[in-house]
């Protein structure tokens, strides 16, 4: 790949989309919340999948007959981050190569616009909400997603660009060619990134790529 062609590989919450976590949205509309999993997970007790499955069950316990179409249909309210679309389209009309490794949830991509990326990697649940979630992003792990990506898209690390907003994504912005702190909400994700955008405005990242 030339140095002029770059993949730019977004973070998504909080970041594509102006929401700290897609899970939490849904936490939210149910009236619940998982501080207690979270510090569990955090604390290393419970791994990703686990994590999944008693987020799911805070929904079940509120509707036992919910279904993943009305997940999406929650999701389709979440707004979207200033200039998202405006930046996507730009990346695309100058030929970049774009991705989105996030841990959230899928269906929060198809309302930001599939079209819009090259390679996703996301989590999600499965179709009949079985309470199972699908894992492909690992939150203690986004190095190992990034580097599939860059694998697939057959570019050097140098001509990448990731994009995050918190401590987990410090292994993507560490091993890209360019970090870049988008919306930061923590102190470990500014000291790894080689630039930091405070403003809320996606389109500002242009300025860099």
């Amino acid at each position: 790949m030339s140095s002029d062609r770059k993949l730019i590989i977004f973070d998504m919450d909080g970041v594509l989309v102006d929401v700290v976590s897609s899970w939490v949205w849904v936490h939210q509309h149910f009236g619940v919340n998982n501080d207690e999993s979270l510090e569990a997970y955090l604390r290393g007790e419970i791994d990703d999948m686990e994590f999944m499955r008693r987020d799911i069950a805070l929904w079940r316990k509120q509707d036992p007959y919910l279904s993943k179409g009305y997940i999406v249909e929650v999701l389709k309210e979440v707004p979207l981050m200033k200039g998202c679309r405006e930046c996507l389209e730009t990346l695309k009309e100058k030929g970049h190569l774009t991705a989105v490794v996030s841990g959230g949830l899928r269906p929060l991509v198809e309302h930001i616009g599939e079209q819009y990326f090259d390679w996703i990697m996301v989590n999600d649940v499965e179709e009949g909400l079985t309470g199972e979630g699908i894992l492909e992003v690992p939150l203690n792990d986004k190095g190992r997603p990034f580097e599939e990506v860059i694998k697939k898209a057959r570019v050097s690390e140098r001509d990448t660009v990731a994009v995050g907003n918190s401590f987990i994504d410090v292994p993507m912005l560490e091993q890209a060619g360019i970090g870049i702190a988008f919306n930061p909400n923590d102190e470990e994700v500014c000291s790894a990134a080689d630039v930091v955008i405070k403003e809320k405005d996606l389109r500002k990242i242009l300025e860099h790529i």
